[in-house]
């Protein structure tokens, strides 16, 4: 939104409610960003909870209370079930096929948007990954679920021109054509093509992200020189790294890169970036980062 478009939005116009969705929704730290953002933007009366939802249920819970709340972040399951909800999806929620945020446009229509990708390039960003850096790079995506395809779209914006995907099986190639759309040629590379295969990819990489969970980067293998290294330690190999988790932290993977040099950040960096545009789309108001990021880091 440009800022003429903040300015002449009304703070008290429509409902002043937001939401995270999910299930499990518990472990959320949604609320701490957005109701911080709230107070330091001056918007008395704005409020935003969590509400346990599954896929299943997301249709009928918006149906029935989305009247009151101007948006909806939407965390796991629910983020294929949004898009497909939506009356208007943005181009790049589209393209990756699913969405995190629903935006209420009001007499019940709904759009549909992907800020996952400004969480990753925010996160990026922080590690030194800027698209000056990146511009014509290589990258590496490791994992190919749902957190990695707004990685993808994130490190085709940055300007990577060849992506590897690090996966456990060839359901990598489900993530191909977003590569190829987004402009990158593709590679699929497998955890069990060996040690110094993957340590010569990400060496070779300018940036890295991880979407896995820890325990899958736990296992040993040698590499070219007869030691032994768990894929935590070769994956740091990659000079500026995002890893999406943040619980438990420090992550192994983060670890291994401050021993090896590298420059790294966690899943906290790309919660805040991420939610900064839904602050955004929610309010109609610049989001106040610094005291989201204080709020959220401490």
């Amino acid at each position: 939104m440009s800022a003429s478009m903040f300015a002449s939005a009304s703070a008290s116009a429509g409902p002043q409610r937001a939401a995270v969705l999910g299930d499990p929704v518990e472990h959320s730290r949604s609320p701490i960003l957005h109701n911080a953002g709230y107070e330091a933007a001056g918007l008395a009366g704005w409020h935003y909870e969590k509400i346990r939802c599954t896929a299943e249920q997301l249709p009928e819970l918006v149906d029935a209370r989305g009247a009151e709340f101007s948006g909806f972040s939407v965390t796991m399951p629910g983020k294929f079930a949004a898009l497909a909800y939506a009356d208007e999806t943005t181009d790049r929620a589209a393209a990756i096929g699913s969405a995190n945020t629903l935006v209420n446009l009001g007499q019940g229509r709904w759009r549909a948007d992907n800020t996952d990708c400004d969480g990753v390039v925010g996160a990026l960003a922080e590690a030194g990954a800027t698209a000056g850096v990146l511009a014509g790079g290589r990258a590496v995506v490791v994992g190919a679920g749902g957190t990695a395809r707004p990685a993808i779209w994130a490190l085709s914006e940055l300007g990577i021109r060849h992506l590897t995907v690090i996966a456990r099986s060839d359901r990598g190639l489900a993530v191909k054509n977003l590569a190829e759309q987004c402009g990158m040629t593709f590679e699929l590379v497998l955890f069990d093509e060996g040690g110094q295969r993957l340590a010569e990819i990400c060496a070779a990489a300018d940036a890295l992200v991880s979407t896995v969970p820890s325990a899958a980067l736990e296992p040993v293998c040698s590499v070219a020189d007869g030691s032994e290294m768990n894929y935590a330690q070769i994956l740091a190999l990659a000079p500026r790294i995002v890893d999406v988790i943040y619980d438990p932290w420090p992550t192994p993977l983060f670890t291994a890169a401050q021993t090896h040099g590298h420059s790294a950040v966690g899943g906290l960096s790309m919660l805040l970036h991420q939610a900064f545009g839904q602050f955004e789309q929610f309010t109609h108001r610049p989001a106040p980062r610094e005291a989201m990021r204080r709020a959220l880091l401490g």
